[in-house]
């Protein structure tokens, strides 16, 4: 009688016991819709991980197959497949069993489908004709192709494509403002608005200077008569 084994267990075994060996890939940047660089995503061949038979696997080892798909499936943030896995999980050895040999592959197929499609949300004019292409002809090795490759080879040419932003005619911070030059007209000047204006200041005070010369001078000569006279009278 084969015992059954707490799913946290079997979690564990997933990671401890890998079914097939990880192979390091480096992949270039890519861009994302908003024409961002972005690390490129990379979609796992799911029959890649069935290194069991099926026929002959026990439970135990069927039951980690099918949590390192849902791993998988999760990672890629593929839609249909981890659902589908979940309710095989939850029910009989048998049908679990069964699901892994016949019908995973339609689902994760399905699951890449969608994905292909979700990419044309707002896709430019090279993602859209490409993703249609792939999309007529239906087969995984064409959704993976597209997928991790050709989707970002087409979005880099949408957005190259895409005209360069003109930026606005703003002033400078630093922009040196031109003083009004102010009129030649004085105020006080003959002619001018508003008429002229008395004479003060420096001007005034040499008028006064002058005539109080003047005034000494006559003084002077006033004295100097006066003094004649008196001598001729005498």
């Amino acid at each position: 009688m084969r015992r059954k084994i707490p799913a946290g267990i079997l979690m564990a075994l997933v990671f401890l016991i890998p079914a097939a060996p990880a192979v390091a890939q480096t992949e270039s940047p890519g861009l994302n819709e908003a024409c961002q660089t972005v690390e490129r995503k990379v979609y796992k061949d799911i029959p890649e991980l069935v290194t069991i038979d099926l026929d002959t696997a026990t439970n135990v080892e069927v039951r980690v197959l099918a949590y390192q798909i849902l791993a998988a499936a999760n990672a890629d943030s593929l839609p249909v497949l981890p659902d589908a896995i979940q309710e095989r999980l939850a029910g009989t050895a048998d049908d679990l069993r069964a699901f892994l040999k016949a019908d995973v592959q339609n689902a994760w197929s399905t699951a890449l489908r969608v994905t292909v499609v979700r990419t044309l949300t707002g896709a430019g004019t090279n993602v859209k004709a490409d993703a249609k292409k792939t999309l007529d002809e239906g087969t995984v090795d064409a959704y993976l192709a597209y997928l991790n490759n050709g989707l970002y080879a087409a979005r880099a040419l949408d957005c190259a494509s895409q005209p360069t932003p003109t930026p606005s005619a703003t002033p400078s911070a630093t922009t040196t403002v031109a003083p009004t030059p102010a009129s030649s007209t004085s105020l006080g000047a003959p002619g001018g608005e508003g008429g002229g204006l008395p004479v003060t200041g420096a001007d005034t005070a040499t008028v006064a200077g002058i005539g109080g010369a003047l005034l000494l001078l006559g003084g002077a000569g006033y004295l100097i008569g006066r003094r004649r006279r008196s001598r001729f009278v005498a």
